[in-house]
């Protein structure tokens, strides 16, 4: 090339073929930048491991309760035991988180975590076999995992530049992934040997340690000083922020629309043992696998500037490969339409997570974080009952492929409805502080 930026065609020829290569993988390629900073890059490992053993312990609690009360009633009342702490420590840890060094809050969160988990080994060394310690030790860990949770979702734009929250947000998410493929492979194995739960808890005690360091590293985080105290009424300030903006609702509206609608795994187990012999497990890792490969493959997702549409463009995709998946007769289908599924859904929380992380101040972020926890994991719960409810009431088909059909056609109207959140631009800056709620 010439001084002036003039190029010959032989130079043309000859430079344009790895330029083209190198350019397609670096746009497609998960952006591994965030890496570089030592904090960010302790987080997103320490996570990762602490997330294949609470996957061992997610997989193990259920397995353990049913052995020993042999009731399918008290197994699905791990998951309603938990939920209320997430409900409750979800929005009041995410108004601690911005009154607070969050890096503190994590730490005592996270510590809390541990101990719990501690405490199931225990009752299972001891032999206790008490179903109510088991669910008591559950509920209170949900609380403190909600805390955590929401401390450090609101840590990461504060040692991430804002530019490179979203390719943050996409390793998280993505190793979060891993760790629901790996993880439950792992307790499989584990809970069918002797003392296997155990070994369960073990494992997922020791990973969690790593966790704890990395957040034991992080840089002191206080709070910018805006929020005055946290309680009831700065919870209710961060519910009337996010009401007052359409693009923050309506992000937190189309994650509910399509968990609601278009979660099918409560049918998985009729549905397989219908078509597929009982071969229910590639069904339940089919969507975590999608969500890997769309994050090994995301690096693109932090250009996009038209959040929103992108946004409701993942969860559209997600509710029609849901609902066609319902229609699988092939077992290959349906985990191959899930796995799309699960790559659009990673999209989706990926823009989802840099929304509320940059369009809102640093005084509101614990906030938002906490009324994430409470949509991301209430959701499912819900979408787990509704699926079952109209499963009972109409058949699994109607239920799975209807679902997705209604997330699919609802998410697109009601983005469609908000012009503010259609429109979004990424680069749009953040809330001024002053059209913030007073005592915020």
């Amino acid at each position: 090339m010439t001084q002036d930026g003039a190029q010959g065609p032989a130079e043309a020829v000859v430079e344009a073929e790895p330029e083209a290569g190198v350019g397609w993988l670096r746009h497609h390629a998960i952006d591994t930048a965030p890496l570089r900073i030592a904090p960010f890059r302790r987080q997103v490992l320490g996570q990762g491991t602490s997330f294949i053993g609470a996957m061992l312990t997610a997989v193990a609690v259920p397995v353990q309760v049913y052995e020993l009360s042999h009731s399918s009633l008290q197994v699905g009342l791990v998951g309603l035991v938990g939920l209320l702490p997430l409900v409750i420590f979800g929005l009041y840890g995410g108004a601690i988180a911005d009154v607070i060094d969050r890096r503190t809050l994590l730490l005592v969160s996270s510590l809390g975590t541990w101990a719990c988990t501690v405490g199931l080994l225990l009752q299972t060394l001891a032999g206790l076999a008490s179903v109510p310690l088991i669910l008591a030790l559950v509920a209170v860990q949900s609380g403190f995992f909600a805390v955590a949770s929401s401390a450090r979702g609101a840590i990461i734009p504060r040692i991430v530049p804002v530019e490179l929250v979203p390719a943050a947000n996409t390793l998280t998410f993505t190793v979060g992934n891993v760790g629901q493929v790996i993880g439950p492979l792992i307790a499989g194995v584990l809970v069918t040997r002797s003392h296997g739960f155990a070994y369960a808890y073990a494992v997922d005690a020791a990973l969690f340690t790593l966790a704890m360091y990395a957040a034991l590293r992080l840089p002191r985080i206080p709070p910018d000083g805006r929020s005055q105290r946290a309680g009831l009424r700065s919870v209710l300030d961060g519910l009337l922020f996010i009401s007052g903006r359409p693009v923050l609702l309506m992000s937190f509206v189309v994650d509910i629309v399509a968990m609601v609608f278009a979660m099918p795994r409560a049918l998985y187990p009729q549905v397989a043992a219908d078509r597929w012999d009982g071969q229910v497990g590639p069904l339940y890792a089919a969507i975590a696998i999608g969500s890997v490969l769309a994050g090994l493959s995301g690096g693109w997702i932090g250009r996009v500037r038209r959040q929103g549409v992108s946004l409701t463009a993942a969860v559209v995709v997600w509710g029609l490969c849901v609902a066609v998946s319902g229609l699988a007769h092939q077992l290959w289908l349906a985990v191959l339409l899930l796995a799309v599924a699960g790559a659009a859904d990673l999209i989706s929380a990926v823009y989802r997570q840099t929304i509320l992380q940059t369009y809102a101040p640093d005084q509101m972020r614990g906030r938002m974080q906490g009324v994430f926890v409470v949509v991301v994991a209430g959701g499912p719960r819900l979408g787990d009952l509704r699926a079952g409810a109209t499963a009972s009431l109409t058949s699994v088909t109607v239920s799975w492929v209807g679902g997705g059909l209604l997330c699919a056609g609802g998410a697109l109207v009601a983005a469609r409805a908000v012009r503010s959140f259609w429109h979004y631009d990424a680069r749009r800056p953040a809330v001024e502080p002053d059209s913030l709620p007073s005592g915020s």
